[in-house]
């Protein structure tokens, strides 16, 4: 059965990335119907919306979205769309490649975010001349929601570990309410071994130890540090994929951002990118394929063949290429 898949390149980079991708995933036989759309600083210009109306309504009706980057509104964007289309969990892999200088070898570690709630929800306001609060929200619906999550996933790789990051020593109530669901929900997977850390004692065993991590659930907020820090112990954010996942709707995503610093130069890395859009194809059940891509740059990035960030001379779109040629 096709899918429809809503295509947003967004700003910056994104373009580039995008186009990378597109080129890659061009190359398999796949029953996909892309939808290019518009969303980010260049729409809200043009439209008076970061993510115009139609856009929203065509995500809405598609199977997923593969999504470039987004500058300045990034909030407005990714963020509203991933509360809009329910998106829970959000999948962040940090894995080693063969070629790229990276901190420590053999690294493989996946993190299960919180999507829906926590400080995220944007509940701030300015209660005095000088004084604003947020308010954080945990429930224990979606604290067990992510958390059944992380261990099915774990399951379902064949990943033996689960490891919950919180403050519970501090956040008695939020952080308190999420490990013990996390705790609690560890008990039917005993198959699978389970532990929790606190967030800060977790960030510094992630650089001195990171073998000791296999699946991490943590909650909105700290989900997003800890992924960035776990992408930089395996060569930064140009390699780092993510996947945004619902009941009904998906929305993939690389980590990185518009990078505005070298948009336009065609120097931008599509690794991130391609990885991602190997997620979308895991997600539709199109493995085979995904483990095409995979491997294939892999060997682009051990062979070199790369853009400049990773020590290589290649433009984005001539990586992408090599990538191609594999296929």
């Amino acid at each position: 059965m096709g899918k429809r898949i809503t295509v947003i390149p967004g700003d910056g980079i994104g373009k580039e990335v995008m186009d990378a991708a597109m080129l890659v995933l061009n190359k398999l036989d796949l029953p996909f119907d892309y939808i290019w759309m518009e969303a980010g600083d260049e729409a809200k210009e043009k439209y008076g919306k970061a993510l115009p109306d139609e856009t929203l309504e065509e995500c809405k009706r598609s199977d997923a979205v593969l999504f470039g980057a987004a500058g300045e509104t990034a909030a407005d964007v990714i963020v509203r769309l991933r509360f809009e289309l329910e998106t829970f969990a959000n999948i962040r892999p940090a894995k080693s490649f063969k070629g790229v200088k990276a901190l420590y070898d053999n690294v493989d570690i996946v993190i299960v975010r919180e999507n829906t709630e926590c400080l995220y929800k944007g509940f701030e306001f300015n209660v005095a001349d000088g004084v604003a609060e947020g308010i954080r929200v945990i429930t224990r619906k979606a604290s067990e929601r992510i958390a059944r999550y992380a261990f099915e996933l774990a399951k379902r790789e064949g990943r033996k570990k689960v490891t919950a990051l919180h403050k519970a020593n501090v956040m008695k109530k939020t952080c308190g309410l999420f490990r013990d669901v996390c705790r609690s929900v560890a008990k039917e997977y005993p198959e699978i071994e389970f532990n929790d850390y606190y967030i800060d004692a977790a960030c510094m065993y992630l650089v001195m130890d990171p073998y000791r991590f296999d699946v991490i659930v943590t909650t909105n907020m700290f989900g997003d540090i800890v992924s960035d820090l776990a992408a930089g112990l395996v060569g930064g954010l140009g390699l780092a994929p993510s996947a945004n996942v619902g009941e009904k709707h998906a929305i993939f995503e690389p980590v990185h951002g518009s990078a505005p610093d070298i948009a336009g130069k065609g120097i931008a890395n599509p690794s991130a990118m391609i990885l991602t859009a190997c997620m979308m194809l895991r997600h539709f059940g199109y493995v085979s394929e995904a483990e095409r891509v995979e491997r294939a740059l892999e060997s682009v990035i051990a062979e070199g063949k790369t853009t400049p960030d990773l020590g290589g001379s290649l433009k984005t779109m001539e990586m992408a290429e090599e990538v191609a040629k594999r296929l």
